[in-house]
């Protein structure tokens, strides 16, 4: 089992470089596997735009992947995005992983200038430009539907060969169908509960034997939204206010975190590797960096020994 762990991206009364800074080290110190952002580019939460993020991580880190899920690739121009992602890759000499998503029909398409009947199409097309732009051709030629690319000199390039790992989110049969087709790993989104969690793995499952692919090579994760209280009525309180602080009133979110005790939120984890996690992100949904710090010290402390 891998552990991961959530990087605060709210930026509510100004940035606290120091607070984050000492975050990132001792998450490094606690030994999680990776640190990871999500996207959020339109919405009421004050949130950190993740790549950018990302690269600060990488000069605060040495030995922590950086990982944001998922990037909703289709509100994104192709070429630019796999400039960023290369750059971030870069800086932190080979530790990014990125998950993507072409988003749902809620999306506000029309404000990135993407048609909603055709989104599907531009993600997929988006995303093989994305892997001929980090091929180890020096020049690139594309003819899709929605871009023509002739010739044009991209460089530099991704450390990680081919590219870094790509990590697909969804739910949709069609969705996990994609994921396995073009991705290395599934990540299961936070909003989820573990039950919709289980019945996407099944799927997955399902597609790799189909697609003849390896499940040693095809990682399954899962983000679980958190929070550790010895009180466990106050840990729901907690964690609702955090899920409302980053999804509003979304509709049946009060359905998916862990909390309560440290007992309860193994019970809980446990739950998620039996559904089929073989990476879990743990996301505290803390107000701000020390309350984020205190549930990953608890975390590691109290909760991640009785898992293993």
């Amino acid at each position: 089992m891998r552990y991961a762990i959530a990087i605060p991206q709210f930026d509510s009364d100004g940035f606290d470089a120091d607070g984050l800074r000492s975050y990132l080290t001792r998450a490094e110190y606690l030994g999680f596997e990776g640190g990871w952002v999500l996207e959020q580019v339109i919405g009421d939460a004050p949130l950190l735009a993740p790549l950018e993020l990302l690269a600060y991580a990488a000069a605060c880190t040495q030995r922590l992947r950086l990982g944001v899920a998922v990037l909703v690739t289709s509100l994104h121009d192709p070429l630019q995005l796999a400039s960023s992602v290369t750059a971030v890759d870069r800086l932190s000499h080979g530790r990014l992983d990125i998950g993507v998503a072409p988003g749902g029909g809620r999306r506000r398409f029309a404000a990135f200038g993407v048609e909603k009947d055709t989104y599907i199409s531009y993600f997929t097309e988006g995303l093989r430009l994305m892997k001929a732009a980090w091929s180890d051709e020096p020049r690139v030629t594309f003819h899709g539907r929605f871009r023509e690319v002739d010739d044009l000199p991209i460089q530099p390039k991704p450390v990680q060969r081919p590219h870094p790992p790509i990590w697909f989110g969804g739910s949709a049969p069609k969705a996990l169908a994609r994921a396995v087709r073009h991705g290395d790993a599934f990540l299961g989104a936070g909003s989820s509960t573990t039950a919709d969690f289980a019945s996407a793995v099944q799927v997955v499952r399902r597609e790799l034997t189909e697609q003849q692919k390896d499940p040693a090579h095809f990682t399954i994760g899962k983000r679980v939204y958190l929070m550790i209280d010895d009180d466990a009525d106050r840990a729901r309180e907690r964690v609702l206010a955090g899920l409302r602080r980053i999804y509003g009133k979304m509709a049946g979110i009060e359905a998916v975190p862990v909390s309560g005790t440290p007992a309860d939120v193994v019970r809980g984890l446990r739950e998620v590797m039996y559904a089929g996690a073989e990476m879990l992100l743990l996301n505290p949904v803390g107000k701000n960096v020390a309350e984020d710090r205190e549930q990953m010290e608890r975390l590691a402390a109290e909760v991640i020994p009785q898992l293993s």
